[in-house]
């Protein structure tokens, strides 16, 4: 391109404020997209690191490709260009919820049986649906940076300029849609007000442009097109054991939230569904899940300690534990820690954590819980996942040194763990870890009944008593209900062992251990 002034570019003021407002829109656009689309994926995936390093990976590289060809159209014609790129980038981001439901229904029977080739095509067919509008937008940038510098403008300032107010316009586009359009629209409702804004944006440029105004009543009837349902209804109408119904669902700013009805029993799951959080019914004695074993956690004090007054749960979810804890030692004080303020009103909707007069629900994060308080308790019960994570920093050295600061003499913590039949990996790097801190540390292993997935609870001790001695008071303990969870539990007790890995704040690699069971499971024979 010459910089010789005859070959300049005149200058039109509503030339240069369509070719600003493009750049801001488009940096707008990519960023609340690309978190979008993670939440869209979220209730189907989950929270898994792979599934964010991807959609990011995905993103950018349309960005890229996008950069690429607008470096490469002629930017003389930058104004007459964009109306229509960011026109057609809003039809295709008003089109992604609506291309990827039919794909996204189909995935959630297929991950529940573990037939992983359809849910893995299902996942690289959505991220492929991005580069129509991401590519586009990705086109702006450069174009506009090309028509600066044919206007006479130094290159590297004009490039400077336009990544700035694109960058900035990005910064926007990340918070917006977490702090306002997710929580308040829902992830359908946001693409589609995205969309729209696009095509918004793009028919007041042909107006502006004098141009092509004869199609301006296309882009208003196009979103009308399509069906509405696209925009309403459950987003998983269906319970993937194929049991259950949806009785309620919703989504925070933290979760895809699900409750489902089977018989008299209710059941919270969260995200991709395929945990199962908490369990309720009428008149409920246990749980018959992992919960129950933690009714146990009196049995690992010597036999003449005071009965249990008081529980600590982070990790509140629906409410099982301090439930099961009611009804079977009736404390006179439950404290139960969420990070999650709608899973907390779910819980008190659907499973009557009302019905609890001594437990306290708070909302927040359960180590600055710890951190700020200076309560004692005698049992601390840590259930706190997103699956398939336990949060890295609720598994140091560290941590478990701020729970024994808030323990009784006689107190114990016990911490669910998830594990195949044969890997142990977290279950061990939890108790080698606390063995760092407590002076006896023991492991329950859930009998899986031929399941391939269950869970181990990892029980640390203030007072020691050797795996014999809680034996013993195994066979002291006359409870009715105890009886019956010490009966699933006997024969599955053992010391936690004296090597492996140690958790701390500097390092605690806890993704890579459940990325390293996943593998080993999805790829055994």
């Amino acid at each position: 391109m010459s910089d010789h002034p005859k070959d300049r570019l005149p200058r039109s003021r509503g030339t240069d404020v369509l070719l600003w407002s493009g750049v801001v829109l488009a940096g707008f656009l990519s960023l609340a997209v690309e978190l979008s689309v993670s939440r869209l994926l979220r209730p189907w995936f989950g929270d898994m690191l792979f599934v964010w390093a991807a959609v990011i990976g995905f993103v950018l590289l349309y960005l890229t490709l996008g950069n690429l060809i607008g470096s490469r159209l002629d930017s003389r014609r930058a104004g007459e260009r964009l109306p229509w790129i960011v026109g057609l980038a809003g039809v295709g981001i008003y089109l992604i919820p609506w291309l990827t439901r039919p794909l996204l229904e189909g995935t959630q029977r297929a991950l529940h049986s573990y037939h992983l080739a359809l849910p893995l095509q299902a996942f690289l067919l959505v991220l492929l649906l991005l580069a129509w509008p991401l590519t586009l937008l990705g086109t702006v940038s450069p174009q506009v940076v090309g028509y600066w510098t044919a206007q006479g403008k130094p290159g590297h300032r004009a490039a400077g300029e336009v990544l700035a107010l694109g960058t900035l316009a990005s910064l926007a586009g990340a918070m917006l849609p977490v702090f306002w359009f997710l929580p308040t629209w829902g992830t359908r409702r946001t693409f589609a007000l995205l969309g729209l804004l696009a095509l918004a944006w793009s028919g007041a440029a042909l107006l502006l442009r004098r141009t092509h105004r004869f199609l301006l009543p296309l882009w208003l009837i196009l979103p009308l097109l399509l069906p509405p349902t696209h925009l309403a209804g459950p987003i998983k109408p269906f319970d993937p054991t194929g049991r259950g119904r949806v009785l309620y669902e919703t989504e925070s700013a933290y979760n895809y939230i699900q409750v489902i009805q089977w018989r008299e029993e209710r059941w919270l799951r969260l995200n991709e569904g395929e945990g199962l959080h908490s369990v309720w019914r009428p008149h409920m004695r246990l749980s018959y899940g992992i919960w129950d074993f933690f009714l146990l956690a009196p049995t690992f004090r010597p036999l003449n300690a005071r009965p249990v007054e008081n529980l600590l749960v982070i990790g509140l979810a629906g409410g099982t534990i301090p439930t099961l804890y009611h009804h079977t030692f009736a404390p006179s004080r439950m404290v139960g820690v969420e990070l999650d303020p709608e899973v907390v009103r779910v819980a008190y909707t659907y499973f009557h954590l009302g019905d609890l007069p001594t437990l306290e629900a708070v909302t927040g994060d359960g180590r600055v819980y710890l951190r700020e308080g200076g309560e004692k308790f005698q049992v601390i019960a840590l259930d706190a996942y997103r699956p398939p994570y336990i949060p890295f920093h609720l598994t140091t050295v560290e941590f478990f040194r701020e729970v024994d600061a808030h323990l009784t003499p006689d107190g114990v913590v016990m911490v669910n763990a998830a594990r195949t039949r044969e890997d142990f990996r977290l279950v061990h790097a939890l108790a080698r870890t606390m063995k760092a801190v407590f002076p006896q540390v023991l492991i329950v292993d859930e009998p899986l009944n031929g399941a391939s997935w269950g869970n181990s609870v990892v029980v640390g001790m203030k007072t020691p008593i050797s795996k014999a001695g809680v034996e013993q008071v195994w066979e002291a303990t006359e409870h009715p209900v105890l009886r019956e969870v010490i009966q699933r539990a006997q024969g599955h007790l053992r010391d936690a062992p004296d090597e492996g890995l140690v958790l701390w704040d500097d390092r605690a690699p806890v993704e890579e251990i459940v990325h390293g069971i996943l593998w080993a499971y999805l790829w055994s024979p």
